[in-house]
């Protein structure tokens, strides 16, 4: 894994959002289109800020939620309430592929979005690291974590609320996978993130085309 230290987090967020601009014009270039996933967290939405002043091929691109709390619409808690704020991009709103958390039927709900990946691999794929360990919502001790027959699933309740997140198989057939890790809360967890350990959920994402982000604190310095 490519490993890049930045002196602050908007540090960090500024050289993810340039890195997800190469990779879009590189994979419009190749294929005709970008297929772009994102993670919630405080620094991804000043990456998603500064994404959306770049003047790229918008209607070529889609972008979709790793993960998402099962919430109302327009909730705090939802990952989407904060993408709208922060993403100001003239994305078609048909590019958008929200996660479907305010279904009656989540099963299949579920079901309908894992069916925007059918035999296809996204292009990029945005992943935090939780003091535990998890990336997405794949939390640890929860069966969400040995689904390896769906690329869509739910979780149990994790700090109050059930998730719907992208798995393991869907995560690691994307092309590229960019972490964005920082504050001393990940200190921890970024060697085992690194060696690839396993027994954090964090150390089964592929690491073959991956790019880490890191603040000095998040690295321990």
């Amino acid at each position: 894994m490519d490993t890049q230290i930045l002196p602050t987090d908007d540090d960090v967020a500024h050289r993810g959002a340039a890195f997800i601009v190469e990779q879009a014009r590189l994979a419009v270039a190749a294929r005709g289109s970008f297929h772009f996933a994102f993670s919630g967290g405080k620094t991804p939405w000043v990456m998603l800020r500064d994404l959306s002043q770049v003047p790229l091929p918008w209607p070529q691109i889609h972008i979709y939620q790793v993960d998402e709390r099962i919430a109302p619409e327009g909730h705090d808690d939802r990952n989407l309430t904060h993408l709208r704020e922060a993403f100001t991009a003239p994305l078609p709103a048909e590019n958008l592929h929200a996660m479907p958390v305010n279904d009656t039927d989540l099963d299949a709900a579920v079901r309908r979005y894992a069916g925007l990946f059918a035999n296809q691999s996204l292009d990029l794929v945005h992943l935090g690291l939780g003091p535990d360990g998890h990336p997405a919502s794949l939390i640890p001790g929860d069966p969400v974590l040995n689904v390896a027959d769906a690329d869509i699933a739910l979780t149990g309740v994790y700090q109050n609320r059930r998730r719907m997140t992208m798995t393991y198989p869907l995560l690691n057939r994307s092309r590229q996978v960019l972490w964005l890790v920082t504050g001393e809360s990940k200190a921890p967890v970024v060697p085992r993130l690194l060696a690839g350990d396993p027994s954090i959920p964090a150390g089964r994402i592929a690491q073959t085309h991956a790019l880490l982000l890191l603040d000095p604190s998040a690295r321990g310095q």
